[in-house]
């Protein structure tokens, strides 16, 4: 015998017939959960951090409910910038410093123990530290083959950054950020 199926029988129609998301829950466009499971709305769209900051601090200074509101960051893309050639010397270097921090860190533990002579403990520590760590470094570098031979740092940017809040407060909130752009505009 079967049963009729019901709308919050199958969970694809569960959302007015919207399938569901990567988490089995219906997602609208321009809409997401929020970690307390209460939908969300993009409210704002701003080329930068320091813009969508701005604006959420200007619902804050407007008596704003900004525990309701989050920052996204979209679009993201990791960016490495390289800084220069990297060397056996140079690999060897950054391990020497890497290690020197370790063993001033070891010889600070050890100096607080030590009854006589803790600046000699700190020191010896320090340079055997350095000196393993430019062992390693230039271990390290060696065992790559050449495959990296380049020093670089990573970064991840967001293309832009959307504004969100709670659905209930959503006008209250895209009314205070119009109000801020015809500040910003010199509009009256």
């Amino acid at each position: 015998m079967t049963t009729p199926n019901t709308p919050a029988d199958n969970p694809s129609t569960a959302a007015g017939g919207i399938p569901p998301g990567p988490a089995g829950v219906p997602s609208l466009p321009a809409q997401t959960q929020a970690a307390g499971g209460a939908p969300t709305v993009v409210v704002g769209t701003y080329p930068d951090y320091a813009q969508a900051q701005k604006a959420v601090d200007t619902l804050s200074d407007n008596k704003f409910p900004v525990e309701r509101t989050a920052i996204i960051g979209t679009d993201l893309r990791l960016i490495e910038n390289v800084l220069g050639r990297l060397t056996t010397a140079r690999a060897a270097l950054a391990g020497a410093a890497s290690g020197a921090w370790f063993g001033l860190f070891v010889g600070l533990l050890f100096g607080l123990f030590s009854d006589s002579g803790w600046f000699a403990v700190i020191l010896v520590c320090l340079l055997i530290g350095a000196a393993w760590g430019a062992v390693f470094g230039a271990i390290a570098h060696a065992a790559t083959g050449g495959r990296r031979d380049f020093a670089s740092r990573s970064s991840i940017q967001a293309g832009q950054y959307a504004v969100v809040t709670d659905a209930e407060v959503a006008d209250q909130a895209r009314q205070l950020l119009v109000q801020l752009n015809w500040q910003a505009s010199g509009a009256q």
